[in-house]
């Protein structure tokens, strides 16, 4: 089913032991460890290593500001992106992702006009297309996080972003929580991830697994929370990404302790096996699988 995943639970540096340590902690999927990229007997390992152990590497991070709106900065973005990209390409991850970034000065993702204007859609187009083309990668993808903020906002900026960057290496990562904006989406989010699978299903390579949680306080507040504490139709998304060909990872995110990704991996595990056996009978008056309650 469902590859499962998450951070690496800390057992040192050494390859076999990091991708049994995945296995034992429920992971059939990973982050990629933190590794040189320039040391290729290290890359051999990695890959060798976690191939043995059935565990996925789903995703080499490259967390940088790529539209940095000084030169410099940029430039230094767009050289670790080639390096991650190749990373991903080399350790046989399936992409490498990040944000685009953000014209706001000193910043990595700030809040900015630009960008979500129109002439910041092209330069997003034109920098996907720079890194692609720079490193040329044969297998592994590369991705940009849904952002609030930032570009891809929506499953549709998602979708114009591909279309207008025409590469096939360029894929959709799909976390969910990050573009629940409105009352209206946290409360109907099961149609905002449907749309997500309907219009991106085939460029889905990574998917992120949170929560997400609507306080009362004004003016809105809308907060990132374990999984199964908050409101994310979890059965849309499982549903969903259970019907995506191939190996498409759910990784486990931004939790601060080992037990709080067990709690949450346990949740999870609960409710793919709820999804199993939903599956495993046609008792449903309308003909399709039952879903138990959340």
């Amino acid at each position: 089913m469902i590859r499962l995943g998450g951070p690496i639970p800390e057992t040192g540096s050494d390859p076999l032991l990091l991708a049994r340590a995945c296995r034992e902690f429920g992971y059939r999927a990973a982050v990629c460890p933190e590794i040189d990229s320039k040391d290729s007997g290290v890359i051999h390992s990695v890959r060798e290593a976690f191939d043995r152990e059935d565990v996925l590497i789903a995703e080499v991070g490259c967390w940088s500001n790529l539209v940095d709106p000084d030169e410099a900065g940029r430039r230094r973005s767009l050289n670790y992106a080639y390096e991650r990209l190749n990373l991903a390409e080399e350790v046989g991850a399936l992409c490498s992702v990040t944000y685009i970034g953000s014209a706001a000065a000193n910043s990595q993702y700030d809040p900015h006009p630009f960008n979500l204007s129109p002439e910041g859609f092209e330069l997003a187009v034109d920098t996907i297309r720079n890194v692609l083309d720079t490193v040329k990668p044969k297998r592994a993808k590369f991705a940009l996080e849904f952002m609030q903020w930032v570009l891809p906002d929506s499953p549709e900026a998602c979708l114009d972003l591909i279309k207008a960057v025409d590469r096939p290496q360029f894929a959709a990562h799909l976390d969910p929580v990050n573009i629940i904006l409105t009352p209206r989406q946290y409360f109907n989010n099961g149609e905002l991830i449907k749309r997500c699978f309907d219009l991106l299903g085939p460029y889905i390579v990574s998917c992120h697994a949170k929560d997400i949680r609507l306080d009362n306080r004004l003016s809105l507040h809308l907060d990132e929370t374990l999984p199964g504490t908050g409101n994310l139709d979890y059965r849309s998304y499982l549903r969903e990404l259970d019907k995506l060909p191939g190996d498409v990872p759910l990784l486990l995110e931004h939790l601060e302790t080992t037990a709080q990704y067990g709690q949450a991996r346990d949740y999870l595990t609960a409710v793919l096996t709820a999804f199993s056996r939903a599956f495993a009978h046609d008792s449903c008056v309308s003909g399709e699988p039952c879903m138990e309650k959340k």
